[in-house]
């Protein structure tokens, strides 16, 4: 950063006269770092959330020292006030270095402290900070009673600090891998509460045991003014990995669609199956199993099994209140309706001013959502609780492809922060189960519709052929998926609801999701909006 950089007189650089371990105390510098520098800063890194909004000012929210032996740094929590009348809080650690070589590309400031000049840096990248803080979650100690809280686990011992990486190619929050072994996720986006993938993931790992999420190891948090306590990191265990589950079943389906034209398939010919029926491979025409293979089949049956695992762990406790399950009550009803409500009058709003991106399928799938808005939105006021009768519990919440990792011939469930848009308290409302399941059979849709978008070409069928296999695919892996799933739950006696009760909530949940993707489509990739369009569509026709 140089065109904001404060100088004096005579062109050299601001000096500060307080030492670095004081520098926060200094009105000047921190109404300067702020104004003159960081808002340049922040809006060009890839963790910083604010950018389809207009910046108004920077406040310092709270500041507190991460350190070990004399080596300090300084955690900052920045309040990010914008013009459009709300704001965000960021959490950034900074350290001085004085050496000229160093981190070229990540100096947020050159400064003189002392007379001895150098950068005020992120302190991520700076191997010394890494390594304080895996000692300081190492060496924690239980009942932290201090403003900067670290706990470990009973796992996390008998090591000693060897490397510390980047994993990169986040967004949102900055992880490094310790050791090759562990990971430590520095939230950046926090709020005043403790963040729900802390709260989930020792939880499933301490508490229940659960195997299929990587290990919870150790966390930090900060008791801020208010005295709410504030999660800014959380340390886990590294799961070796093939990749994520996205890519995986894309390259699968990319298969499925080849295979159309490899063994000379009659789509026409294929039976057709009533949607969300339950399941067993056995269940299967053997002219599906022949298209679409049995090892996806098998692969589906496996990540059915682990999500009912992973909600008969999150709906068998009876004691942390945070995770006792709940029925339905009025009180999450008129909750749910009014979210609801306002998301759909957004996103109507969303494509009213983005008709014009739009063309092709996309505009007459558009219009065909326009038209037909009035009902739309009475099935999501026709939510009657009290003809429900399965239970509520603390779900994942952001439940995609995406979010789970494939080792071998198994998955690995990760990220449990939830919805980005949705608020700390909204996350960790308790909801049904199939909330989960409906993300992740619209992910499925997803996956299936962008294989055929993004191969046009490829596959020697008609769009209306392409579609119908695309419809037949989803339904087979949709049925499969259920009846594993149930199977699972109702063993372990999960109140999921009766037949009727869940398929309600099943199209409720997918309605609910694919309106909420298509906000996210409209305002970051107008030409993949088609994709929740048509999953709306399908809903809305069916």
């Amino acid at each position: 950063m140089t065109e904001k950089q404060p100088k004096i007189k005579n062109n050299t650089l601001l000096n500060f006269d307080d030492k670095w371990e004081d520098l926060l105390e200094n009105d000047h510098f921190v109404k300067v770092f702020l104004s003159d520098v960081l808002e340049d800063y922040i809006v060009k890194q890839r963790w910083y959330g604010g950018k389809a909004s207009t910046l108004k000012y920077i406040e310092l929210a709270e500041y507190f020292r991460l350190q070990k032996k004399g080596e300090v740094y300084y955690g900052l929590i920045l309040e990010i006030n914008f013009k459009e009348a709300f704001y965000q809080h960021y959490f950034l650690p900074i350290a001085f270095v004085s050496d000229e070589a160093f981190a070229q590309e990540d100096r947020i400031l050159s400064i003189s402290i002392k007379n001895q000049s150098g950068f005020i840096i992120d302190a991520t990248n700076l191997e010394a900070f890494r390594k304080v803080v895996f000692e300081r979650i190492l060496t924690a100690i239980p009942n932290d009673r201090t403003k900067v809280q670290y706990h470990k686990s009973e796992l996390f011992k008998d090591l000693t600090y060897e490397s510390s990486r980047f994993m990169g190619l986040e967004q949102s929050n900055t992880s490094i891998v310790y050791n090759e072994k562990f990971v430590l996720k520095f939230f950046r986006r926090i709020y005043a509460d403790k963040n729900p993938d802390y709260e989930m993931s020792r939880f499933l790992s301490e508490k229940k045991e659960f195997e299929n999420t990587p290990a919870y190891l150790g966390s930090i948090n900060v008791i801020d003014s208010d005295n709410s306590n504030i999660t800014i990191g959380l340390m886990q265990a590294m799961v070796p990995n093939e990749g994520d589950a996205w890519d995986y079943m894309l390259n699968e389906f990319h298969q499925v669609f080849l295979n159309l034209e490899h063994k000379n398939i009659n789509i026409e010919d294929l039976p057709e199956v009533e949607m969300f029926l339950r399941l067993d491979i056995q269940d299967v025409p053997p002219r599906i199993i022949d298209w679409v293979g049995l090892n996806l089949f098998l692969k589906i049956q496996t990540l059915a099994k682990r999500t009912a695992e992973m909600h008969i762990a999150l709906g068998s406790e009876f004691e942390e209140t945070a995770f006792t399950p709940e029925h339905f009550n009025g009180d999450y009803t008129v909750w749910l309706k009014n979210r609801m409500l306002y998301q759909f009058q957004n996103r109507l709003n969303t494509i009213e001013n983005n008709l014009h991106k739009l063309d092709g399928l996309a505009l007459e799938l558009a219009s065909e959502f326009l038209d037909k808005k009035n009902s739309i939105r009475k099935r999501f006021v026709n939510f009657e609780w009290t003809k429900l009768k399965g239970e509520r519990i603390r779900v994942h919440g952001d439940y995609h492809l995406g979010q789970i990792l494939v080792k071998e011939d198994d998955f690995y469930i990760l990220d449990f922060e939830g919805e980005p848009e949705s608020t700390i308290r909204d996350r960790k409302v308790k909801q049904p189960p199939l909330k989960d399941v409906a993300g992740l059979f619209r992910s499925f849709h997803y996956a299936i519709y962008a294989t055929v978008f993004n191969n046009d070409g490829k596959y020697q069928r008609t769009r209306q052929d392409k579609f119908k296999a695309s419809e037949l695919l989803y339904r087979y892996l949709t049925g499969v998926f259920l009846g594993t799933y149930i199977n699972e739950v109702q063993q372990a006696n999960l109140n999921i609801g009766y037949h009727q009760e869940r398929i309600f909530i099943l199209e409720y949940c997918l309605l609910e999701k694919a309106v909420y993707e298509l906000g996210y489509e409209l305002n970051s990739r107008p030409r993949w909006a088609v994709i929740p369009l048509k999953g709306i569509s399908d809903i809305i026709n069916q």
